[in-house]
């Protein structure tokens, strides 16, 4: 838990959704943050009232100039930052073959690459004063990879993979990270804010279409409320020892650890082969 008694939140994609509810929260609590979007007027209205704790800015994450801004900004107006959450993103499906080039180096910006320099360029005040608490927005399908869902998946494992090295490299200065991966909750992540590439190869139907469809179908119906999540991610900054993984929602549970138990099951029924491609002892 942070020792700061009003920590600094930098909160991004807080329009709707996870970073909109987390930022409420945050608010309420009489904490200081940071809330963006990309069109900040959707995120003035967090700042009324509290206007000596929150400052509302305009970021789109695949901008450079705005993300160096947005920090600067931050740093000077609070004077450092306790708790940075990189959650702006958004889902894109497709099957593999079919889709968009554009949209899926935009889902890249986004989804990766925004949050890489963000932290890059939040971790030289945090590394300085040995405290903050790094909190990466991940997903179920950063763990697997459903059909339809490559392109997304390969964004949310690069997430993954990242924010465990980094929780290698900054923890013994006295950093915490933590990836946050949700399944299926009641945010506009199935509606406004999904792009599909609608599939017109008869051999995908059943499995890329179907999952497609049935990701717009459920939208609004999601077993998983944003309000508990954001809540869960307060319980995590407060606890002296977070999570390096935190899986939200029922659903997102079972599947992750029905997969990393197959993974493991997998591994196990393959050793032979696998140990058998070392030089044998005697040739090291």
């Amino acid at each position: 838990m942070s020792t700061a008694r009003e920590p600094v939140w930098l909160i991004t994609g807080c329009s709707t959704g996870f970073g909109r509810e987390l930022a409420r929260l945050v608010i309420k609590r009489g904490w200081k943050a940071v809330v963006t979007a990309r069109d900040r007027a959707r995120v003035m209205d967090l700042a009324e009232g509290a206007e000596d704790r929150v400052l509302a800015l305009g970021l789109d994450v695949t901008k450079s100039e705005q993300l160096r801004e947005v920090v600067k900004s931050a740093e000077q107006h609070f004077g450092h930052i306790d708790v940075l959450v990189n959650n702006a993103g958004y889902g894109y499906q497709s099957s593999v073959e079919e889709a968009d080039d554009e949209q899926v180096r935009a889902q890249f910006d986004a989804n990766v690459f925004g949050l890489f320099e963000m932290t890059r360029l939040v971790l030289p005040g945090m590394r300085a004063r040995r405290r903050g608490h790094i909190i990466n927005i991940s997903s179920v399908a950063g763990f697997i990879g459903f059909a339809g869902s490559g392109y997304y998946a390969a964004t949310k494992h690069a997430v993954e993979g990242f924010s465990t090295a980094l929780a290698a490299e900054v923890e013994p200065l006295g950093l915490k990270v933590t990836s946050v991966a949700p399944g299926p909750f009641r945010t506009d992540w199935a509606g406004r804010s999904l792009q599909q590439t609608t599939t017109d190869i008869d051999d995908y139907r059943e499995t890329v279409g179907a999952r497609m469809s049935g990701t717009s179908e459920g939208s609004g119906n999601q077993p998983g409320d944003p309000v508990r999540a954001a809540q869960a991610m307060i319980d995590i900054f407060e606890h002296d020892q977070p999570p390096h993984h935190l899986v939200l929602g029922a659903w997102g549970v079972n599947q992750v650890s029905a997969h990393l138990r197959q993974t493991l099951d997998e591994i196990e029924q393959w050793r032979e082969t696998s140990v058998n491609t070392d030089y044998p002892a005697d040739e090291r």
